[in-house]
């Protein structure tokens, strides 16, 4: 499997033109641009969705309050992962000294 390709802001953005703009196919667009095709319409339809302003905020970081949230739902995982193998041990060595 190959290393997942990243693009730049603003490659997408003139990707995006470049489809609107030349009128023609998705495919020879992105054929032209070396992304799939699919990945090209996954572009159009989010700068539709959500404006030039806002799309393609960047490398994927979620920012303020949703990186806390993730932040603390590993730490939950984890800490009930130790809890679940610390009463286990606590049974185990319980039935030994009985």
């Amino acid at each position: 499997m190959g290393k997942r390709q990243s693009f730049t802001r603003a490659f997408k953005l003139e990707a995006v033109r470049l489809l609107e703009q030349s009128g023609r196919p998705i495919a020879e667009v992105a054929r032209e641009l070396g992304v799939r095709r699919n990945q090209l319409y996954k572009w159009h339809e989010q700068l539709q969705r959500k404006g030039p302003d806002e799309v393609f905020p960047g490398p994927g970081r979620r920012l303020g309050r949703a990186a806390e949230l993730a932040r603390l739902q590993r730490e939950n995982a984890r800490l009930q992962e130790e809890n679940t193998i610390l009463k286990k041990a606590a049974r185990y060595f319980a039935r030994e000294s009985a």
